[in-house]
């Protein structure tokens, strides 16, 4: 079994599957992003046969407030499988990638696994220490939003819409340039929250891979979801609101409702959400996604530190 990893999507050998967060599609996409660099790792049989797959993508990060400037690797998921393939190849590819980003990255994060204990053998092993996370995802194929939702949120949504809130899915350029400074807006001040450049975004647009919805009014644009697709599921990558400043209007519920609810008329068997947070006892944000009615489910994120030091006691930190 050889492990190869590819810079350039043209030099790609043939692959196969459905999963868009690994797929050709989005590393041609991330070659074109400013502040992104692609890595496709591939794990090929002796004939050359593709066996599995996982796309990593390098990010810099720079700010003056707060200041800093790194690099960081995160992949989505565990990548792409032969249904003989095990979880063995995705060690040799964690491995892969942990040598070629040893002295690249400050970090390398996975996150978004299907399941809460895959490659946590490999994983260990490579070095990394695993982080508790929480997941939401809400069925849409059994029962109906309607179904799901709590009475108060509803309530609290339904009052919204009958004093003018509307939304609707952003097509002009005039529509992404409001979404585009209400997401950096409302996270300039989240600087473990990394928003790409905006040809990411148009990137995906103009694909056919995501919508942008905007929630808006008397004309001001003040929530806003960036939902992708892939497979039969939609995901709920960014999200942005004011939310402080037009609490009574809850433009966060009314935004994240018709998401959920334009997820569901399109057919998608599921919406998750990518980023809900740590296990707290208290969490306001992961409370808030269980009142649309979903389903919480613990998972790990996993981190591997490139100064050894640090990430041993970040292991030490994160014990379970």
């Amino acid at each position: 079994m050889n492990v190869t990893i590819y810079e350039h999507a043209s030099e790609l050998p043939p692959l196969t599957g459905s999963n868009y967060f690994h797929s050709r599609e989005l590393m041609e996409l991330c070659e074109l992003t400013p502040r992104q660099k692609p890595y496709m790792v591939v794990a090929s049989d002796d004939a050359g046969g593709v066996r599995a797959y996982l796309l990593a993508v390098e990010r810099r990060r720079r700010s003056w407030l707060p200041p800093y400037l790194y690099k960081h690797v995160r992949v989505l998921g565990e990548g792409c499988y032969t249904a003989d393939a095990d979880q063995q190849l995705f060690g040799m590819m964690v491995n892969a990638l942990t040598a070629r980003m040893q002295h690249k990255a400050l970090y390398i994060e996975f996150s978004n696994l299907s399941q809460k204990m895959f490659g946590y053998r490999q994983l260990r092993a490579a070095g990394f220490f695993p982080v508790k996370w929480m997941s939401i995802h809400n069925s849409l194929h059994s029962r109906t939003p309607e179904e799901r939702i709590s009475e108060r949120q509803l309530k609290r949504i339904n009052n919204a819409k009958q004093r003018g809130l509307t939304t609707v899915v952003a097509t002009t350029d005039e529509d992404f340039q409001e979404f585009s400074r209400l997401l950096r807006r409302h996270n300039w001040l989240k600087p473990r929250r990394y928003i790409p450049d905006n040809r990411f975004f148009r990137g995906m647009m103009e694909a056919g891979r995501c919508e942008i919805l905007l929630t808006k009014t008397h004309g001001k644009t003040i929530g806003t979801t960036v939902v992708v697709f892939s497979g039969d599921d939609a995901y709920l990558w960014y999200s942005a609101s004011r939310r402080k400043t037009y609490a009574a209007l809850h433009p966060n519920a009314v935004t994240f409702w018709e998401t959920i609810c334009r997820a569901h008329r399109n057919g998608r068997r599921h919406i998750r959400f990518m980023d809900v947070g740590l296990p707290f006892r208290r969490n306001p944000y992961r409370d808030f996604i269980l009142s649309f009615g979903g389903k919480e489910v613990s998972t790990f994120r996993w981190f591997r530190i490139s100064i050894r030091w640090v990430n041993a006691l970040a292991s030490w930190l994160w014990r379970e």
